[in-house]
């Protein structure tokens, strides 16, 4: 396959998110479900024989220490063995510290795009296993499969999910994952649940209290869409999702969405766009 110009990197949305218990390592136990959206980061690579791993333009609010897309080029290169070098440029379309893994499936797609840019030809299981070594929810945009997830994210069951329209809201609260999950009115014991394909938000999220009582502009939010659909926070927060029964009905809403929020309507996706563009 010719390597396109241009690498989508997708996201995601937890139709739910459940803490069943915690690991003898510190670690949280999960249950949740991915499916993916419609609304896309968009990358490009300049590969060369310099070794370095770099930005071409920076990101907002994100250091190139703290930058996953970095993180995930050096961890490839390293795990190869190799010299190469490129330049990553990363064009942002998903919220920054929004709940839809924009930084993940970014990291993700670095991996996907350089293993074939380096002609490294490593199989999907040793990119799943980098993965796990940058982040929980790094995994499943490896897969680009729409999945039920355990164990800290890593157990991943393939599942096929209805795909409604979605009105995603963002307040620009940038909710801090650490912070959730530190919290001491986090609920840390839900009962397991049998794998079966949920209603968007039918089991809950159990930061979405927690989430709510810090941020008033999050429950500002969520008071507002109650009275046309059944919102749910995805993943830690910040960004409200709002299921609707077509695409019209979401611009219909988006029309009357409050100032000084910024709204995105999108399609649930079971193939990822990631997915997509590597099979084509």
């Amino acid at each position: 396959m010719t390597a396109p110009d241009v690498w989508l990197s997708p996201a995601k949305i937890n139709l739910f998110l459940r803490i069943t218990g915690r690991r003898a390592d510190g670690m949280h136990e999960l249950q949740t479900a991915f499916q993916f959206i419609d609304l896309c980061d968009r990358l490009s690579f300049q590969v060369n024989d310099s070794g370095l791993i770099q930005r071409a333009i920076p990101v907002r609010n994100v250091s190139e220490q703290d930058d996953l897309t970095l993180r995930a080029a050096r961890l490839l290169q390293q795990a190869a063995g190799i010299t190469a070098g490129v330049t990553v440029t990363l064009h942002k379309n998903i919220p920054v510290g929004g709940g839809l893994g924009g930084a993940s499936s970014n990291a993700a797609t670095t991996l996907h795009a350089l293993n074939r840019l380096w002609q490294l030809r490593l199989e999907e299981k040793e990119l799943l296993r980098l993965a796990a070594e940058l982040g929980a929810d790094v995994p499943i945009f490896i897969l680009g499969s729409a999945a039920w997830a355990e164990g800290v994210g890593e157990k991943l069951t393939p599942l096929e999910f209805a795909t409604p329209w979605y009105l995603i809201v963002d307040t620009g609260t940038h909710v801090s994952t650490h912070e959730m999950f530190a919290d001491s009115q986090l609920t840390r014991n839900s009962p397991q649940l049998t794998i079966s394909p949920p209603e968007p938000g039918a089991y809950g999220n159990v930061f979405e209290p927690v989430v709510r009582a810090r941020y008033p502009a999050i429950n500002a939010v969520f008071n507002w869409l109650q009275d046309f659909s059944t919102p749910f926070l995805t993943g830690t927060g910040g960004c409200v999702v709002a299921p609707c029964q077509s695409e019209d009905l979401a611009i219909e809403i988006q029309a009357q969405a409050p100032p000084g929020v910024n709204t995105h309507i999108a399609q649930g996706k079971n193939i990822s766009a990631l997915r997509e563009q590597l099979s084509a």
